[in-house]
């Protein structure tokens, strides 16, 4: 056997850092390889070191030979040939954002359309490097907003944030959310092998009315039954008391908000420093406040909060009375 004859100092310390450090464990091992052989190392204990076949080891030397440092990375062009090309990969990952839920369909499809035969974990691995991601779908409103409304709507609450940020005004978002014992799942660390379990029990709901503004202040009230009208009539007719500078309430338009009796109370309102500003049908994004039920239902909430009726009132107690000192939101 030949043996790696000549490697100046500074070729020998490369050789040794990259048999060290490279990411890639095939380099890793040719630079030991050339190092060893350097050292005189026999055939047969770099064929057991490596645990490569001879042919192996006289390739990786011969290449040092040929390339130098080149030699220890593999070219272009080498390896085992990809099943899809870019196109069909890029198809795959259309049949699969029409059908996001059975990899099997997807599977079929493409040994139907190509007669190739792939696996789901082959699959994955595709539209992963495609930018798809397994995770939870959320629900949306099953309509969309007028564009025209959007486009008178939204500059104009711009506007309202800008003058409060600036101490002009007061805004405020009002909504109303229920709480029952049947919990949102959440995403939270956990041993492999194990689940946190959540309780979840079928039955009533606490209902909550709130009025939050953006630096974390919150009024709000409990109630067991339907929140109505005449409840959130009552509830700003309180709050409307004493204002000393002009407070905007942002509303969506649900049935409650705009019915005839709220309509009656503008004027009464207006003249109390109280104004309401409509969002946009189909918009409630848009009402900062379905962020803080958000945070209540999935980032706060605590695992013996579902154990009882009383214990989701404790907790919901908990949060709302302690909104903007324990919990707190950054609204951007």
């Amino acid at each position: 056997m030949r043996f790696i004859r000549e490697l100046n100092p500074e070729t020998k310390k490369l050789l040794k850092r990259i048999s060290y450090q490279s990411k890639f464990p095939q380099v890793r091992n040719r630079a030991k390889c050339v190092l060893l052989s350097y050292q005189k190392i026999s055939l047969d204990e770099l064929i057991s070191i490596f645990s490569v076949k001879r042919k192996t080891i006289y390739n990786w030397l011969t290449r040092w030979e040929d390339q130098q440092i080149k030699g220890l990375y593999n070219q272009k062009g080498r390896g085992r040939k990809p099943k899809l090309n870019q196109s069909q990969k890029q198809q795959v990952k259309s049949w699969v954002k029409s059908e996001p839920k059975s990899l099997k369909k997807i599977k079929l499809k493409i040994n139907k359309e190509w007669e190739i035969d792939v696996s789901k974990e082959r699959i994955k691995r595709i539209i992963k490097k495609l930018n798809l991601t397994w995770k939870r779908m959320k629900r949306g409103v099953n309509k969309t907003p007028d564009e025209g409304e959007l486009e008178g709507k939204i500059p104009r609450l711009e506007e309202l944030k800008e003058q409060a940020k600036k101490g002009e005004i007061d805004l405020r978002y009002l909504d109303e959310s229920g709480f029952s014992l049947k919990p949102s799942i959440p995403y939270r660390w956990q041993e492999k092998k194990e689940r946190i379990t959540l309780n979840s029990w079928e039955g009533k709901i606490i209902n909550v009315l709130g009025l939050m503004e953006c630096e974390n202040q919150l009024d709000y009230e409990i109630h067991p039954g339907v929140i109505d009208s005449e409840i959130v009539i009552k509830f700003l007719d309180n709050f409307g008391d004493n204002l000393d500078k002009l407070t905007v309430v942002v509303l969506d338009k649900a049935s409650i908000h705009t019915r005839d009796k709220i309509i009656k109370k503008l004027g009464e309102w207006n003249s109390k420093n109280l104004e309401i500003f409509w969002l946009p049908t189909y918009s409630p994004k848009h009402n900062l406040i379905e962020i803080l039920w958000k945070f209540i239902k999935n980032e706060w909430i605590e695992i013996d909060a579902y154990q009882n009726w009383n214990s989701l009132l404790k907790y919901l107690k908990k949060v709302l009375d302690n909104f903007g000192q324990e919990y707190v939101i950054n609204f951007v």
